[in-house]
């Protein structure tokens, strides 16, 4: 990874060679890996992700003539040009950045016009949030230049909305939360109903510990229909329970379920919302090893209850624990994206070099990843 002072000398330059002046700030927020709670979050329930050492940056200049233009430093995206207007109508990678400013506005936030210019080095599709590093670090950005008096709970529903409304990616609050809220070394345990929050320290450095996300490199789109078809039957599955949500239910009365499918969705999102919690026990206690054989039943039930693993996660996880990994998981939505692997240090290469070689598709990439803090102020 480059020094972040060359980051934000490079996204500076960027802007004012394309704006011809400099930006009013320069912001960054992270990505995350969620360690435990998958699929909990859009059941109200608890999760517990870490921000992760890979940035979006945006750089930010106000305009006073109700057009926002938005422009990536990546080669195959076009720059964006729309009215304020019509912000909630934008389609494509535009959507994220401009539905985060529509939303914003929509609470009173903001002049009448932006110049965006992006720089993203948290992987696209892997599973690491790169969308929602992006939302967080445009809603920062226009909050700080709005001098507008929005907390990072308001910064985060912002992003939320701008993909619940705009993208059409019916998503929970987790990711924006993580990105905005997370300190470095610790995790941030978050009940997704009352929005309380609270650090856990992951201890990894002194118990030797790495963790590895290995990007399957098989891509996923959470507007697509596969997250949109496993939200709805939970949503059917509290109705049938007679609860507001899932993390209201009793694991007795989901086995008591008809539908098999509902049956088998709504387990694993109880027995997740069980995991949270058994993780952050085990992490206060110091002893984050023993958090290695609860991933793994995490991804047992994402893959045989909720679904949304793939042979070629599968492989992964597989080949992590056969070389030493304590414990592995798919991570994000499903269908694709990366595994997180809870690893001892010595064992890193050789974890590396198993999944490399159990490869079904594309050869993948992995990386080390440490908790870093959430988005802040660069410049």
């Amino acid at each position: 990874m480059r020094a972040v002072d060359d980051v934000v000398d490079d996204v500076r330059k960027a802007f004012v060679a394309a704006h011809d002046r400099e930006p009013d700030g320069i912001f960054s927020a992270p990505g995350r890996v969620n360690l435990i709670g998958e699929h909990t979050d859009h059941n109200e329930g608890h999760v517990l992700p870490f921000a992760i050492d890979r940035r979006t940056w945006v750089a930010a200049g106000r305009r006073d003539d109700g057009t926002v233009t938005v422009r990536s430093s990546d080669p195959g995206t076009e720059p964006v040009t729309a009215a304020v207007g019509t912000l909630d109508r934008t389609t494509g990678w535009a959507a994220y950045p401009l539905g985060t400013v529509w939303a914003l506005e929509q609470a009173g936030v903001g002049p009448s016009g932006w110049d965006l210019v992006v720089h993203g080095e948290v992987p696209l599709g892997a599973g690491l949030s790169s969308s929602a590093a992006l939302e967080s670090a445009v809603a920062l950005a226009v909050s700080e230049c709005s001098r507008a008096d929005l907390d990072r709970f308001a910064l985060a529903a912002a992003g939320r909305r701008a993909e619940n409304d705009v993208v059409g990616a019916p998503v929970g609050i987790m990711d924006q939360a993580a990105s905005l809220l997370c300190r470095e070394g610790s995790a941030l345990l978050l009940d997704c109903r009352s929005m309380a929050t609270e650090d856990v320290g992951l201890g990894l450095e002194a118990a030797g510990l790495g963790i590895l996300v290995v990007d399957s490199r098989v891509r996923h789109d959470l507007a697509d229909g596969g997250y949109a078809d496993r939200r709805a039957a939970c949503v059917a599955a509290a109705k049938a329970l007679g609860v507001p949500a899932l993390r209201d239910a009793d694991l007795a009365a989901v086995e008591g379920l008809a539908d098999d499918v509902l049956r088998r969705r709504a387990r694993h999102v109880v027995t997740e919302e069980a995991r949270v919690f058994e993780v952050v026990e085990l992490l206060r206690a110091g002893r984050p090893a023993g958090v290695g054989p609860v991933l793994s039943a995490s991804h047992a039930s994402l893959r045989d209850d909720f679904a949304v693993s793939v042979p070629v996660v599968d492989a992964l996880v597989t080949a992590a624990e056969g070389a030493g990994a304590l414990g592995a998981r798919i991570v994000g939505g499903g269908f694709g994206g990366s595994v997180l692997a809870l690893v001892p240090r010595a064992a890193l290469d050789e974890v590396a070099t198993a999944c490399r070689a159990a490869a079904l598709g594309p050869e993948p990439t992995v990386r080390e990843v440490a908790p870093a803090p959430g988005a802040r102020r660069d410049l």
